[in-house]
């Protein structure tokens, strides 16, 4: 499922690939986020063919409550439903349920939550959150679990990892004696808890890996602790993964912390921030970042993005770009969010290359300074 390439003599980066059913992901690799299905101001086509997105995500909290999963099985599953033809992986509604502290009830059974949407009361388990993405159909499924909050105090944190545990369990006992719907196989990853607590974090990491899954994820690190706090527990956690399979850090983040988790042997990462920072006119480039509402992109008729092979830097310009997000015009959002993701995927993409080419580390230091610079 998971051939390893390469491994930089200078880090612990890995360039591999994984394979699934609708196709093969070259990793490292950065997931473009489609939580109601698709990728906010982005069309399919632009995904596959400008972007290059080897796979994007879904998530079973949003998809579940609309269109709701009567639909999403007509249709033939995610796959049928928005004509994307590439993996799929789906986030199982942890975060999302996490995220509603106020209209949720977490107990040993699963989360009592009200819908944001009309206020209904629905009940996730573990059991239904597996039935739920079966119905979906996503090519790789995320196992139910509680993220905690940041701060928290360390029993809040060791209470929530019994459940998560448990959930996982119960998550595995019910993937294992069901099938997939629709004729291609699904993979279940389990994910690491335990905060920032390295003890916490080394139990649940070995009890991970006795599960023995076709890949391994990590959250709770993208929840507002310190970036070194995150390295640390990431550094911790791989030391403990299984290596030959694939690592996912959920959530994370910036291009630096994605340079950096990847030399701690991270293969697989998701994120909001491009397309989300992209509508708000922040912009990630080759040479640095832009806030496109500044006043000094106004006269600027240079390229996005001169350093991006994309369709969008053979037609507009700064000045343009910069007119059309003051104008709260919707292209101005659909330009900047495949400027941000263009940059993302290359840069996942140049990271394999110089993993293979023994050079990453070097590469690595050199690229966050100019990436990561104000322009």
């Amino acid at each position: 499922m998971f051939d390893i390439k390469g491994i930089d003599p200078g880090s612990k980066a890995r360039a591999g690939v994984l394979h699934t059913a609708h196709g093969d992901i070259p990793t490292p690799i950065f997931m473009p986020v489609g939580t109601a299905g698709t990728v906010k101001a982005v069309h399919q086509r632009e995904l596959e063919q400008d972007i290059n997105a080897p796979i994007i995500l879904a998530n079973t909290y949003h998809l579940y409550l609309r269109p709701g999963m009567d639909i999403i099985e007509k249709a033939g599953g995610i796959h049928g439903f928005n004509g994307w033809k590439r993996p799929v992986l789906t986030d199982s509604g942890g975060f999302q349920v996490y995220s509603l502290a106020g209209i949720r009830k977490i107990k040993e059974e699963g989360v009592e939550f009200r819908s944001h949407i009309d206020g209904s009361k629905h009940l996730f388990t573990p059991e239904s959150v597996m039935d739920i993405q079966r119905t979906i159909g996503a090519d790789i499924i995320m196992a139910f679990d509680e993220c905690t909050p940041y701060p928290c105090e360390f029993g809040y944190a060791q209470k929530s990892l019994g459940i998560t545990h448990q959930w996982l369990k119960r998550c595995c006992e019910r993937f294992d004696t069901t099938e997939p719907k629709y004729g291609h196989k699904q993979m279940l990853f389990p994910i690491v808890q335990g905060s920032v607590f390295k003890d916490l974090r080394k139990q649940s990491a070995e009890v991970i890996a006795s599960f023995e899954r076709e890949g391994n994820a990590i959250g709770g690190l993208s929840v507002g602790e310190p970036a070194e706090d995150m390295y640390e527990m990431t550094d911790l956690v791989c030391s403990i993964l299984p290596k030959e399979k694939p690592r996912y850090l959920m959530g994370v983040g910036t291009p630096e912390n994605i340079l950096e988790c990847i030399a701690l042997g991270i293969d697989m990462f998701d994120c909001v921030m491009p397309t989300r920072n992209a509508r708000n006119g922040m912009l990630f480039t080759t040479h640095g970042i832009i806030n496109i509402r500044n006043e000094k992109w106004k006269t600027d008729f240079s390229l996005i993005d001169d350093g991006l092979d994309c369709f969008i830097n053979q037609y507009y310009t700064k000045a343009y770009l910069s007119h059309l997000i003051r104008s709260d015009e919707m292209l101005g959002g659909m330009i900047a969010s495949i400027q941000n993701l263009s940059f993302y995927l290359w840069l996942v993409r140049e990271a394999r290359e110089k993993i293979l080419e023994g050079t990453f580390r070097t590469w690595k230091e050199q690229t966050i300074k100019r990436v990561m610079q104000r322009l």
